[in-house]
């Protein structure tokens, strides 16, 4: 996907998590966030649009190692937290959109461009919030176009699970095969005991333990912890995946 692509996502999901938030009341519990209320996912997202922001715009050569707290100064009392929310949205698609394709400054996720890792974070960190106020909404969950949700699922197998230091270890090793139905999309990942190597799948056939396919949307929801699909297909151990499941949990980062 291109840059204009991921802020077109950012822009679509941000408007629609801000109508879910407004439709849910900021009292909601959020379901896919335990302990969370809508307020708590609202003021999540406005810190970390302005938190990419800040780095985009300045562009910042290192890490920005603020807490949210610091980045937002005073939050927003409840009749304002929605338009402060849209504020920093607008904010972020207007940085991305006017940055130069050259733009050099901090990542921390293998990418072409700087310009290019951030609109796709903040595409798919917009779009699992989405996903979270549509629940806390009890609204029927606007599907990810699946190109979208396939790139998602590329940035988390790709990019996310195999940095240095990361959680999800094994040993023996294990392989989890993940294929998209609807859209090109298939990855193996091999867990071990030093981390996480992801390959193309269709070079591997035979080679998973464990092999989950379904449409990209579903996947996505799967792996970023949000909820499982009956239409996804298992087959081999079921393990691996809960393995998957119990042991990559993406937060909030300074670093």
């Amino acid at each position: 996907m291109e840059v204009i692509e991921h802020v077109a996502a950012i822009r679509r999901d941000g408007e629609r998590l801000a109508a879910a938030a407004a439709g849910s009341g900021l009292d909601a519990p959020v379901p896919s966030c335990p302990g969370w209320v809508t307020r708590d996912l609202v003021r999540h997202l406005g810190g970390v649009h302005r938190w990419a922001t800040g780095i985009v715009a300045g562009r910042y050569p290192q890490p920005w190692k603020v807490g949210l707290d610091e980045v937002v100064g005073a939050w927003p009392s409840d009749p304002e937290l929605l338009g402060w929310f849209r504020d920093g949205h607008s904010a972020l698609i207007t940085a991305l959109a006017e940055a130069e394709p050259d733009l050099d400054c901090w990542t921390f996720l293998a990418a072409p461009s700087p310009l290019a890792m951030w609109a796709r974070r903040q595409a798919h960190e917009t779009a699992v919030h989405r996903v979270d106020a549509e629940l806390a909404a009890a609204d029927l969950l606007e599907p990810l176009p699946p190109v979208f949700a396939a790139d998602g699922i590329d940035e988390l197998l790709t990019c996310f699970i195999t940095r240095p230091g990361g959680g999800l270890k094994t040993d023996p090793p294990q392989n989890l095969r993940v294929r998209c139905a609807d859209t090109a999309g298939d990855w193996l990942v091999r867990i071990g005991p030093d981390g996480v190597t992801t390959t193309d799948g269709a070079d591997h056939a035979g080679a998973a333990h464990c092999e989950v396919t379904g449409r990209a949307a579903d996947l996505y929801l799967l792996l970023w912890n949000r909820p499982e699909a009956e239409s996804l297909t298992v087959q081999g151990d079921g393990r691996v995946l809960e393995l998957f499941r119990d042991q990559v949990r993406v937060r909030w980062s300074r670093d």
